[in-house]
């Protein structure tokens, strides 16, 4: 499998080509446009972690299997907003990601819906996907990319509306952004510390921040 992303990182859009009856798994809708493959739509894993993946994952209940031809195959994907895409490739790691930011994987890769005190803590919602297993992994992220590595111990905070992944063996706190005075009035939210090693990765804009500014310029209706 050989993937490639164009056009970063506003509108990203990742053309896979896939090997004679090579098959990659797809979140519902992500998909642009597709030659020589084929495609079954299924509930992975059964109803309840269907069910889990939707209501505590964000993710569809659906996922969309393409098996490219004996001849190979290509399809490409974008996320439902702006942003851009990136790919991670597992070799046995596990990373904690965000609701929502699952956009394809190979096989190889296995994805759980896991409600943990480090999710919590790190989730703006009480739940995450978990990625696990080897292969590689397509997410996306609503503004552009952001890539940090941590070396042991050290430490770096993040507010939780701009974190997409991490290396779910760091550590996870909650913290207060200065005293309280600053906490309430800084405009700052929520936000983690994360302890290395590892690696994570954060999205240059915020969906929350942006409802947050829209929602008051909608007019409303006159009574």
């Amino acid at each position: 499998m050989d993937i490639e992303i164009l056009y970063r990182p506003s509108y990203s859009l990742a053309v896979v080509k896939l090997a004679a009856n090579e098959k990659i798994r797809s979140d519902s809708g992500a998909m642009v446009s597709v030659q020589n493959a084929s495609i079954e739509t299924k509930m992975e894993g059964g109803l309840f972690k269907a069910l889990g993946r939707s209501l505590l994952g964000g993710e569809s209940m659906f996922q969309n299997f393409w098996l490219a031809g004996p001849t190979g195959g290509e399809i490409t994907l974008a996320p439902e907003l702006p942003g851009d895409v990136f790919m991670l490739e597992l070799k046995g790691e596990t990373y904690m990601v965000q609701a929502g930011s699952f956009l394809a994987s190979e096989i190889g890769i296995e994805l759980n819906t896991k409600i943990s005190m480090k999710a919590f803590v790190a989730a703006e919602g009480i739940s995450m996907l978990e990625a696990t297993g080897n292969g590689k992994l397509l997410l996306s992220s609503y503004g552009a990319i952001h890539e940090k590595v941590l070396a042991a111990g050290e430490k770096y905070t993040v507010d939780t509306s701009h974190l997409v992944a991490f290396d779910a063996g760091m550590n996870v706190e909650r913290k207060t952004v200065g005293g309280a005075k600053s906490t309430f009035l800084s405009g700052e939210g929520l936000v983690v510390e994360l302890t290395g090693p590892g690696k994570l990765m954060l999205q240059s804009r915020s969906q929350r921040a942006f409802l947050d500014w829209l929602i008051p310029q909608i007019p409303s209706k006159s009574s």
